[in-house]
């Protein structure tokens, strides 16, 4: 069954295929935060909708360590589906750099040279395996300096270790240096913004599930479409909609648009004419083409 259009649908059902740009407070880790998500969603939808199944699941977009604030988008429900979307975009940062001895004067000029494709192995502590790999800064820039503390903003690619980015650059200046405070200010498609806190969110439930107001909680919980927004889109036919919703890729005749110059094995986003997500794909053929498979599936969202 395809979801009704994004700006159609009731409270409940925005909250079991949603997106949050949570703020995240320090102190509690980011699976903490999720998990605490998780439960004020599934005791609103069962207040809000007892026929509706329940809301069990919520996933954030990128670990964030506790003592870390900042943008931790937060999927609901059946938008968990689509948790590896935020590896394909940007992630932005601002980290006091505190340095171990006065700034050299070419600080912005190191700074600049890190703007580049850079080798990094994760840290003792990471959940991830320990291996050489490759992340691009795309941004680096000097915001302010006092003493030894540099305010720097840095734009990078998912995957980015921030702690070990500031001690490198601490040996590339001589001085040694490690991160202090650091704040995610945006993480693709959303930034600083659109910021929404624990309290504001737990009040919109509580707005709409007591009082029967639901401004604040469309305010604060978008579409889960809205965390699709940075990748290129496919339009696909209801009939082929509903294909895909069984498991077919997405075929060729069902196509009815596509972005422009979409490479070979990108990561898509396909809609129905009325805007609502139906899947994520890899693009691997021509979507003018009459025949042939244009989508693989990678998630069905319907």
């Amino acid at each position: 069954m395809l979801r009704a259009p994004p700006e159609e649908r009731s409270a409940a059902e925005l909250l079991s295929f949603g997106v949050v740009n949570l703020d995240k407070p320090a102190g509690p880790s980011a699976h903490q935060v999720a998990g605490w998500v998780r439960d004020l969603t599934a005791e609103a939808v069962a207040d809000l909708d007892p026929d509706m199944p329940p809301v069990d699941r919520a996933a954030h977009a990128g670990t964030l360590d506790p003592k870390v604030t900042g943008c931790l988008p937060m999927l609901l429900g059946d938008a968990t589906r689509m948790a590896q979307v935020f590896l394909e975009g940007r992630k932005e940062y601002v980290s006091v750099l505190e340095l171990h001895a006065h700034a050299p004067t070419n600080l912005e000029s190191v700074l600049d040279e890190f703007e580049a494709p850079l080798y990094q192995k994760p840290p003792r502590k990471s959940a991830v395996s320990r291996r050489l790999r490759v992340r691009e800064i795309h941004e680096l820039e000097l915001l302010d300096l006092t003493d030894r503390q540099a305010l720097i903003r840095m734009q990078c690619e998912s995957g980015t270790y921030v702690r070990k980015l500031c001690h490198d650059l601490g040996l590339a200046l001589g001085t040694g240096a490690h991160m202090g405070h650091l704040r995610r200010t945006a993480t693709d498609p959303f930034d600083d913004s659109s910021l929404v806190n624990l309290q504001s969110f737990t009040d919109a439930l509580t707005f709409a599930t007591e009082d029967g107001y639901e401004d604040l909680l469309r305010e604060i919980v978008q579409p889960a479409e809205r965390a699709l927004r940075h990748l290129p889109s496919v339009e696909i036919a209801p009939s082929a909609a509903r294909e895909v919703a069984t498991g077919a890729p997405v075929y060729a005749p069902g196509v009815i648009s596509a972005d422009s110059e979409i490479d070979d094995g990108a990561l898509v986003a396909c809609y129905t004419p009325d805007e609502s997500a139906v899947c994520l794909g890899t693009m691997v053929g021509d979507p003018d083409a009459e025949s042939g498979t244009v989508v693989d599936l990678e998630r069905v969202l319907v």
